[in-house]
């Protein structure tokens, strides 16, 4: 049995319907359950996701209820994601931001900058998605949740070692909390925001793992193969930044384990036409839903897709019976 590690980077809302609906279809395709993965890292959005498959509560209600329409998906989500609260005041920002922004500019000036949600409301989202006793514990199964520590400067891996214990729901909410959008989120004396201010994906704490893996799939929403026609500025820059750091990344997964295959599945053209000009825009979470089943059909038909993951997440019953056929 192979072993396999899953990383899903960050995508905001459209990048969540995008990994859900990526997971559903290689489950159809292959019989592989993401939760058999023998470590997970998720990456915002991307830690929803992990919260969900871990928990096993990845499936299509997840996205659309029985008596769900879409006006009522669109709602839901909003309602859960765009939520007010009590945050840090504009002290924090000026300690964890403006200070060491004048010292280093760049993505320092945002950090701890005031915003007008609290992503309490993403940790009570993952409350109601898989209940409150897995909500306030931590997967059983490897599992490492991205954050990026704004006192410290440095990323946070929740659920591993190093890193302090928390609840499942408020390492989403830490993992998810986007400068400018989210106000930082507390635990405990640490101040948090999204890990996606120094990586997408993180793909390299799937090193971490005790023993090499034999195949690491990355679902990417933020990095892209082929880029859609009339792309704008901002998804060219995502794809640029989001492409270098999983390069990176990859290339110290294949230093340390040779033998490891590494996969990486990307939005389609048609897929990004929907999820890309605005992914944190509640109305286009199904559409990216529904268009990426549709293209994964075609994504999954490239050999060099299909091959190693057949042969990594199929079982060999089913691969000497399709072989003889």
């Amino acid at each position: 049995m192979s072993r396999v590690g899953l990383v899903l980077g960050g995508g905001g809302i459209t990048g969540a319907s995008f990994e859900m609906a990526t997971l559903m279809a290689l489950e159809l395709a292959t019989g592989w359950s993401a939760n058999d993965a023998e470590v997970i890292v998720g990456t915002s959005s991307g830690s929803f996701v992990a919260s969900l498959v871990r928990s096993d509560a990845l499936e299509l209600d997840s996205i659309v209820g029985p008596q769900d329409d879409r006006a009522d998906v669109t709602e839901r989500i909003r309602r859960h994601v765009f939520s007010k609260g009590p945050g840090p005041g504009l002290g924090t920002w000026v300690r964890h931001g403006v200070l060491p922004g004048v010292r280093r500019p760049g993505l320092n000036l945002f950090m701890g900058a005031p915003a007008p949600y609290h992503a309490g409301g993403l940790a009570e989202w993952v409350v109601s998605q898989v209940g409150p006793n897995a909500a306030d514990a931590w997967p059983i199964r490897p599992t490492a949740i991205v954050a990026h520590d704004i006192t410290a400067g440095v990323r946070v891996a929740f659920g591993t070692d190093n890193a302090p214990d928390v609840a499942l729901a408020d390492a989403v909410a830490a993992s998810s909390a986007i400068p400018l959008l989210f106000r930082p989120y507390r635990i405990g004396d640490g101040l948090y925001v999204d890990g996606g201010v120094s990586s997408g994906t993180h793909a390299d704490l799937v090193l971490g793992s005790p023993d090499p893996l034999d195949l690491v799939l990355v679902v990417a929403p933020l990095a892209a193969s082929e880029i859609r026609k009339r792309a704008r500025f901002h998804e060219r820059m995502f794809d640029r930044v989001g492409n270098r750091s999983l390069s990176e990344e990859i290339s110290l997964i294949k230093d340390a384990w040779p033998d490891c295959e590494v996969v990486t599945l990307y939005p389609a053209p048609s897929v990004q036409s929907v999820a890309r000009p605005n992914p944190m825009d509640p109305d286009r979470s199904v559409p990216t839903f529904m268009r990426t089943l549709i293209s994964m059909k075609r994504t999954l038909s490239q050999p060099e897709i299909w091959e190693p993951l057949s042969h990594h997440l199929r079982p060999a019953s089913t691969r000497r019976r399709a072989a003889s056929g």
